[in-house]
């Protein structure tokens, strides 16, 4: 995420619950990303594991996206 975008986040977590959560998500799925990637070999379920966080992170990261368009 954008430094710019990510200081936008900050400054309306306060006002909106929903932007709260899901940058709350965002942050606890890096985080668990971060401890599978650094991993050096992933089995089978890791993997879709990996794969499935990602997904929902990307999710996540879209819906934050559209809620600071109307405050751009």
């Amino acid at each position: 995420m954008e430094a710019k975008d990510e200081q936008l986040i900050l400054s309306f977590v306060d006002r909106d619950p929903e932007l709260r959560r899901l940058h709350e998500e965002h942050v606890q799925l890096e985080k668990q990303l971060a401890q599978l990637n650094h991993k050096g070999f992933l089995n089978a379920e890791e993997e879709v594991e990996r794969k499935r966080l990602q997904k929902v992170k990307l999710a996540g990261k879209d819906r934050m996206m559209e809620i600071l368009s109307r405050y751009r």
